[in-house]
């Protein structure tokens, strides 16, 4: 009899290793609490629309083999790469690139001595394999005494903060290491976008007889001898892809309270982004602007169009605004509009010429626990594959440390997840 393996959430990390667990002919039932599958990947489509847009800006780096290999092994050859222009806008409010190594030596509110250090230090850490020294220090105290003060202060410190919140002093060298590593000049996405990806995904799954609940939250798991009660029915395994914080809730009653305990002591901020359809772009060739500028209260401002042919959306032009937050920041409980009215005149400030009346469309999406803090309570107690409960598995993006959280992460989770089910 096929044993049956209940996977909890129907991001890419669940679609992936529902995938593998199925080929390997596990009975496998995935829970969705949303309508759609694909989690913080998914996305909508407008009518008029060729192309989904996706809730939250991705792209992968033409490095990510894991999700690259794992599009190809299931046929679908419909990822495309591009250079793209990337820039920073700085307290003078000047928009400076910061593609190439060129770039970064024009940086003309640095000294040529500051900006050699500096790049001498990325290069350092692009070719560096992953050492415990950046485990051991704080990025504040590593980049300062690496690349000085005067580099922290004017090109780092705002970025951080914008990113961690008041987090910022905490967070490991390590996730800056992984930063510089891990980024590429090319920047990928699949045609149609990530949820035509993730529309593909499912229909594999449904070939393979994969079962997937979507509208089913699940409130709370029990364990009966060596089976799992999810809904009244019997699992002989589970895997977890929910958030922490999410997972702590419905395992309170089969996960050993110390173990519950030291997941509680991992911080996280919420993601919020804020979409704009417009009929003009604010940026003329910038894909990815970094917000340095300590006045704009934004983090970054992503030009979907400067990326995606605007032919997609019927010719109009797409930007995200995006931010980190605690659910206390105001920000967080803005309405669209209250959020535009409040960010506008500095989206102004960057293009005069921006115009409210210009604006067709607008709508904004929210995710909870959406960005870990990597701090040395994040190492000491993040989750592992493997529980104190036998047959009880977590894949969740948390594992992506010390990289950011991404698709292709999402992905390699979900292979690895696999794995260790035989």
């Amino acid at each position: 009899m096929r044993k049956k393996i209940a996977i909890l959430g129907g991001g890419l990390t669940g679609l992936t290793a529902g995938y593998f667990l199925a080929k390997k002919n596990y009975q496998i039932t995935i829970f969705e609490k949303k309508e759609t599958l694909g989690g913080l990947a998914s996305g909508f489509k407008k009518k008029g629309w060729q192309w989904y847009l996706d809730y939250t800006y991705h792209h992968i780096f033409s490095n990510d083999n894991d999700i690259i290999d794992f599009a190809k092994q299931i046929n679908f050859n419909n990822f495309f790469f591009r250079s793209l222009q990337t820039a920073s806008i700085f307290d003078d409010l000047k928009i400076r690139p910061i593609d190439t190594p060129i770039d970064f030596l024009k940086l003309d509110f640095l000294n040529i001595f500051d900006k050699l250090r500096a790049g001498l230090i990325l290069i350092f850490l692009k070719i560096s394999p992953f050492l415990k020294v950046y485990e051991n220090q704080i990025c504040e105290n590593f980049l300062k005494k690496t690349m000085g003060k005067i580099i922290w202060d004017k090109l780092w410190q705002e970025l951080f903060r914008k990113k961690f919140g008041k987090y910022a002093e905490n967070v490991l060298a390590s996730f800056f290491w992984a930063r510089i590593k891990k980024r590429t000049k090319k920047l990928g996405y699949p045609k149609g976008g990530f949820q035509n990806f993730i529309n593909y995904i499912e229909k594999q799954l449904k070939s393979l007889k994969v079962k997937m609940l979507k509208n089913h939250q699940i409130n709370e798991i029990k364990k009966t001898g060596n089976k799992f009660i999810i809904d009244n029915n019997e699992f002989d395994y589970v895997i977890s892809t929910l958030p922490t914080p999410i997972l702590i809730k419905i395992t309170e009653k089969i996960f050993p309270a110390e173990f519950l305990q030291n997941l509680r002591k991992i911080n996280y901020l919420h993601a919020k982004t804020l979409i704009i359809e417009v009929k003009k772009p604010l940026l003329e060739k910038i894909y990815w602007l970094n917000v340095n500028a300590k006045t704009i209260p934004i983090m970054v401002i992503v030009e979907h169009t400067n990326f995606i042919d605007k032919k997609n959306y019927a010719g109009n032009h797409l930007i995200y605004l995006g931010w980190y937050l605690e659910e206390k920041n105001p920000f967080w409980s803005l309405k669209d509009k209250q959020l535009l009215n409040t960010i506008f005149p500095y989206l102004k400030k960057i293009n005069p010429l921006f115009e409210k009346k210009d604006i067709i469309f607008l709508t904004s999406f929210q995710a909870k626990y959406a960005q870990p803090i990597f701090d040395k309570n994040f190492i000491n107690y993040k989750p592992n594959f493997i529980t104190p409960i036998k047959n009880f598995l977590i894949a969740n993006l948390d594992m992506t440390y010390p990289y950011d959280r991404g698709t292709n992460y999402a992905v390699k989770i979900g292979k690895k997840v696999n794995d260790l089910i035989k």
